[in-house]
Protein backbone atom coordinates (compact mmCIF):
# COMPACT_ATOMS: atom_id res chain seq x y z
CA UNK A 1 0.00 0.00 0.00
CA UNK A 2 1.29 3.57 -0.65
CA UNK A 3 1.65 5.73 2.13
CA UNK A 4 0.92 8.92 0.61
CA UNK A 5 -2.54 7.46 -1.01
CA UNK A 6 -3.46 5.78 2.15
CA UNK A 7 -2.99 9.68 3.99
CA UNK A 8 -4.97 11.22 1.17
CA UNK A 9 -7.49 9.11 0.76
CA UNK A 10 -7.82 9.34 4.86
CA UNK A 11 -7.47 13.27 4.18
CA UNK A 12 -11.03 12.82 1.55
CA UNK A 13 -12.93 11.21 4.71
CA UNK A 14 -11.99 13.47 7.53
CA UNK A 15 -12.37 16.81 5.31
CA UNK A 16 -15.95 15.54 4.14
CA UNK A 17 -19.46 16.22 5.32
CA UNK A 18 -20.57 13.11 4.40
CA UNK A 19 -18.87 9.81 3.87
CA UNK A 20 -21.08 6.42 2.67
CA UNK A 21 -19.56 2.86 2.12
CA UNK A 22 -20.43 0.64 0.11
CA UNK A 23 -19.29 -3.19 1.12
CA UNK A 24 -19.74 -6.47 -0.77
CA UNK A 25 -18.76 -10.22 -0.40
CA UNK A 26 -15.09 -9.27 0.03
CA UNK A 27 -15.92 -7.90 3.22
CA UNK A 28 -17.38 -10.66 4.41
CA UNK A 29 -15.46 -13.84 2.65
CA UNK A 30 -12.44 -12.27 5.12
CA UNK A 31 -14.16 -13.31 7.99
CA UNK A 32 -14.44 -16.64 6.54
CA UNK A 33 -18.31 -16.50 5.17
CA UNK A 34 -18.09 -18.15 1.32
CA UNK A 35 -18.90 -15.93 -1.23
CA UNK A 36 -21.39 -17.06 -3.35
CA UNK A 37 -20.99 -15.61 -6.95
CA UNK A 38 -17.31 -16.56 -7.72
CA UNK A 39 -15.80 -20.11 -9.30
CA UNK A 40 -16.49 -22.74 -6.01
CA UNK A 41 -19.17 -20.57 -4.37
CA UNK A 42 -22.12 -21.42 -3.01
CA UNK A 43 -24.18 -21.30 -5.92
CA UNK A 44 -21.57 -23.58 -7.45
CA UNK A 45 -22.74 -25.93 -4.73
CA UNK A 46 -26.71 -25.74 -4.52
CA UNK A 47 -29.06 -24.57 -7.00
CA UNK A 48 -30.22 -20.70 -6.72
CA UNK A 49 -33.55 -22.22 -7.99
CA UNK A 50 -34.15 -24.21 -4.92
CA UNK A 51 -34.20 -20.22 -3.35
CA UNK A 52 -36.91 -18.93 -5.29
CA UNK A 53 -39.52 -17.05 -4.01
CA UNK A 54 -41.97 -19.71 -5.96
CA UNK A 55 -40.35 -22.42 -4.19
CA UNK A 56 -40.92 -21.02 -1.19
CA UNK A 57 -44.52 -20.58 -1.97
CA UNK A 58 -45.58 -23.84 -3.44
CA UNK A 59 -42.70 -26.16 -1.46
CA UNK A 60 -42.07 -24.53 1.89
CA UNK A 61 -40.71 -27.68 3.84
CA UNK A 62 -38.46 -28.37 1.02
CA UNK A 63 -37.25 -24.70 0.80
CA UNK A 64 -36.41 -24.62 4.88
CA UNK A 65 -34.99 -28.04 4.70
CA UNK A 66 -32.17 -26.92 1.97
CA UNK A 67 -32.28 -23.55 3.38
CA UNK A 68 -31.22 -24.71 6.72
CA UNK A 69 -28.72 -26.95 4.84
CA UNK A 70 -27.26 -23.86 2.83
CA UNK A 71 -26.91 -21.71 6.36
CA UNK A 72 -24.75 -24.76 8.10
CA UNK A 73 -22.36 -24.59 5.55
CA UNK A 74 -22.37 -21.17 5.04
CA UNK A 75 -21.74 -19.75 8.63
CA UNK A 76 -21.08 -23.50 10.02
CA UNK A 77 -17.91 -22.07 11.56
CA UNK A 78 -17.11 -19.37 14.38
CA UNK A 79 -17.98 -16.42 11.79
CA UNK A 80 -16.93 -13.26 13.71
CA UNK A 81 -16.56 -9.92 12.60
CA UNK A 82 -13.08 -8.86 11.08
CA UNK A 83 -11.08 -5.99 11.03
CA UNK A 84 -12.94 -4.17 7.79
CA UNK A 85 -16.10 -4.37 10.03
CA UNK A 86 -14.33 -3.48 12.85
CA UNK A 87 -12.87 -0.15 11.12
CA UNK A 88 -16.10 0.85 9.66
CA UNK A 89 -17.51 0.61 12.69
CA UNK A 90 -14.52 3.13 14.39
CA UNK A 91 -15.52 5.65 11.68
CA UNK A 92 -18.77 5.65 12.57
CA UNK A 93 -18.59 5.78 16.22
CA UNK A 94 -15.83 8.64 15.90
CA UNK A 95 -18.69 10.87 13.62
CA UNK A 96 -16.59 10.15 10.14
CA UNK A 97 -19.18 7.47 8.23
CA UNK A 98 -22.98 9.20 7.84
CA UNK A 99 -24.06 6.06 6.39
CA UNK A 100 -23.45 2.49 5.19
CA UNK A 101 -24.75 0.17 2.90
CA UNK A 102 -24.34 -3.59 2.32
CA UNK A 103 -24.66 -5.95 0.08
CA UNK A 104 -23.96 -8.70 2.51
CA UNK A 105 -26.68 -10.38 4.67
CA UNK A 106 -24.77 -12.18 7.38
CA UNK A 107 -25.16 -9.71 10.24
CA UNK A 108 -21.67 -9.05 10.76
CA UNK A 109 -21.57 -5.19 10.49
CA UNK A 110 -24.18 -4.61 13.43
CA UNK A 111 -22.45 -7.70 15.37
CA UNK A 112 -19.15 -5.02 15.11
CA UNK A 113 -21.29 -2.18 15.91
CA UNK A 114 -22.40 -0.48 13.08
CA UNK A 115 -25.80 1.18 14.59
CA UNK A 116 -27.88 1.05 11.59
CA UNK A 117 -26.64 0.00 7.98
CA UNK A 118 -28.52 -0.10 5.03
CA UNK A 119 -29.60 -3.99 3.84
CA UNK A 120 -30.15 -4.01 0.52
CA UNK A 121 -30.32 -8.05 0.00
CA UNK A 122 -32.04 -8.24 3.49
CA UNK A 123 -30.55 -9.76 6.43
CA UNK A 124 -30.05 -14.02 7.34
CA UNK A 125 -29.98 -13.55 10.90
CA UNK A 126 -33.77 -12.85 10.98
CA UNK A 127 -36.83 -14.38 9.54
CA UNK A 128 -40.38 -12.72 8.52
CA UNK A 129 -44.16 -13.40 8.80
CA UNK A 130 -45.32 -11.55 5.21
CA UNK A 131 -48.51 -11.69 6.39
CA UNK A 132 -48.34 -9.67 9.72
CA UNK A 133 -44.62 -8.31 9.14
CA UNK A 134 -43.37 -9.69 12.21
CA UNK A 135 -39.77 -10.11 12.11
CA UNK A 136 -37.74 -12.50 14.84
CA UNK A 137 -34.55 -14.51 15.29
CA UNK A 138 -33.79 -17.03 12.17
CA UNK A 139 -31.64 -19.14 15.40
CA UNK A 140 -34.13 -20.37 16.91
CA UNK A 141 -36.35 -20.97 13.54
CA UNK A 142 -33.45 -23.10 12.42
CA UNK A 143 -33.91 -25.48 15.58
CA UNK A 144 -37.43 -25.99 14.76
CA UNK A 145 -36.71 -27.16 11.23
CA UNK A 146 -33.94 -29.32 12.50
CA UNK A 147 -36.60 -30.79 15.04
CA UNK A 148 -39.06 -31.35 12.04
CA UNK A 149 -41.17 -28.05 12.30
CA UNK A 150 -41.34 -27.29 8.65
CA UNK A 151 -41.71 -24.94 7.36
CA UNK A 152 -41.64 -23.04 10.56
CA UNK A 153 -44.73 -20.96 11.06
CA UNK A 154 -45.29 -17.56 12.70
CA UNK A 155 -46.62 -17.53 16.54
CA UNK A 156 -48.87 -14.90 15.99
CA UNK A 157 -50.92 -15.80 12.62
CA UNK A 158 -49.63 -19.46 11.73
CA UNK A 159 -48.35 -18.31 8.39
CA UNK A 160 -44.97 -19.70 7.18
CA UNK A 161 -42.11 -17.59 8.18
CA UNK A 162 -39.05 -16.64 5.28
CA UNK A 163 -35.92 -15.75 5.43
CA UNK A 164 -35.53 -12.01 6.04
CA UNK A 165 -33.69 -11.98 2.97
CA UNK A 166 -34.42 -10.88 -0.70
CA UNK A 167 -34.83 -14.25 -2.80
CA UNK A 168 -34.80 -15.05 -6.05
CA UNK A 169 -37.69 -13.82 -7.68
CA UNK A 170 -38.48 -11.08 -5.51
CA UNK A 171 -37.95 -7.11 -5.79
CA UNK A 172 -36.22 -5.24 -3.43
CA UNK A 173 -36.94 -3.20 -0.59
CA UNK A 174 -37.70 0.40 -1.88
CA UNK A 175 -37.41 1.56 1.54
CA UNK A 176 -34.03 0.35 1.33
CA UNK A 177 -33.14 1.38 -1.98
CA UNK A 178 -34.51 5.12 -1.43
CA UNK A 179 -32.00 5.18 1.50
CA UNK A 180 -29.23 3.66 -0.23
CA UNK A 181 -30.02 6.38 -3.38
CA UNK A 182 -30.56 9.23 -0.99
CA UNK A 183 -27.17 8.54 1.18
CA UNK A 184 -24.89 7.85 -2.35
CA UNK A 185 -26.32 11.49 -3.36
CA UNK A 186 -25.51 13.25 -0.48
CA UNK A 187 -22.11 11.85 0.09
CA UNK A 188 -18.89 13.92 -0.26
CA UNK A 189 -16.65 10.83 0.23
CA UNK A 190 -17.90 7.51 -1.10
CA UNK A 191 -16.12 4.08 -0.06
CA UNK A 192 -16.44 1.15 -1.80
CA UNK A 193 -14.73 -2.03 0.33
CA UNK A 194 -14.62 -5.51 -1.24
CA UNK A 195 -17.67 -5.39 -3.78
CA UNK A 196 -16.68 -6.19 -7.63
CA UNK A 197 -19.49 -3.35 -8.43
CA UNK A 198 -21.22 -5.65 -11.00
CA UNK A 199 -24.30 -6.55 -9.34
CA UNK A 200 -27.15 -4.12 -9.82
CA UNK A 201 -28.60 -1.83 -7.79
CA UNK A 202 -25.84 -1.54 -5.77
CA UNK A 203 -22.79 -1.14 -8.55
CA UNK A 204 -25.20 2.30 -9.35
CA UNK A 205 -25.04 4.18 -5.93
CA UNK A 206 -20.99 4.68 -6.20
CA UNK A 207 -21.85 5.86 -9.88
CA UNK A 208 -24.68 7.94 -8.66
CA UNK A 209 -22.11 9.50 -6.13
CA UNK A 210 -19.64 10.17 -8.18
CA UNK A 211 -22.10 11.87 -10.55
CA UNK A 212 -22.67 14.52 -7.43
CA UNK A 213 -19.19 15.08 -7.05
CA UNK A 214 -18.08 12.68 -4.42
CA UNK A 215 -14.75 11.37 -4.16
CA UNK A 216 -14.61 7.89 -4.74
CA UNK A 217 -12.19 5.34 -2.56
CA UNK A 218 -12.39 1.78 -3.75
CA UNK A 219 -10.85 -1.22 -1.97
CA UNK A 220 -11.22 -4.56 -3.86
CA UNK A 221 -8.43 -7.23 -4.62
CA UNK A 222 -9.17 -7.20 -8.37
CA UNK A 223 -10.41 -3.94 -10.62
CA UNK A 224 -13.63 -2.98 -10.99
CA UNK A 225 -15.57 -1.03 -13.65
CA UNK A 226 -15.28 2.02 -11.66
CA UNK A 227 -11.70 1.47 -11.04
CA UNK A 228 -10.55 4.03 -13.63
CA UNK A 229 -12.98 6.89 -12.41
CA UNK A 230 -12.20 6.48 -8.33
CA UNK A 231 -9.48 8.92 -7.09
CA UNK A 232 -8.17 6.35 -4.83
CA UNK A 233 -8.00 2.20 -5.81
CA UNK A 234 -6.49 0.06 -3.71
CA UNK A 235 -6.04 -3.63 -4.82
CA UNK A 236 -5.47 -4.78 -1.52
CA UNK A 237 -7.30 -6.66 1.06
CA UNK A 238 -9.94 -4.78 3.08
CA UNK A 239 -8.65 -6.31 6.44
CA UNK A 240 -5.58 -4.27 5.74
CA UNK A 241 -6.88 -1.11 4.17
CA UNK A 242 -9.85 -0.06 6.37
CA UNK A 243 -7.84 0.01 9.62
CA UNK A 244 -4.87 1.61 8.28
CA UNK A 245 -7.27 4.33 6.97
CA UNK A 246 -9.78 4.55 9.93
CA UNK A 247 -6.08 5.26 12.07
CA UNK A 248 -5.81 8.10 10.14
CA UNK A 249 -8.74 9.87 10.67
CA UNK A 250 -8.87 11.19 14.26
CA UNK A 251 -12.61 10.57 16.10
CA UNK A 252 -14.76 13.93 15.96
CA UNK A 253 -15.68 15.86 19.69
Amino acid sequence: MDEQELEFAAGAIRDADSVVALTGAGVSTASGVPDFRSDGGIWDRFDPQDFHISRFDTDPEGFWRERVEMVEEVYGGDVEPNAAHEALATLESGGNLDGLITQNVDGLHQQAGSEDPVEVHGNGKRVVCRSCDRRFDADPVYERVRDGAVPPTCEHCDDPLKPDVVLFGEQLSEHALFRAQSLAEQADTFIVAGSSLTVQPAASFPRVAASSGATLVLVNLESTPLSGRAEYDFRADVTDVLPELAARVPAGP
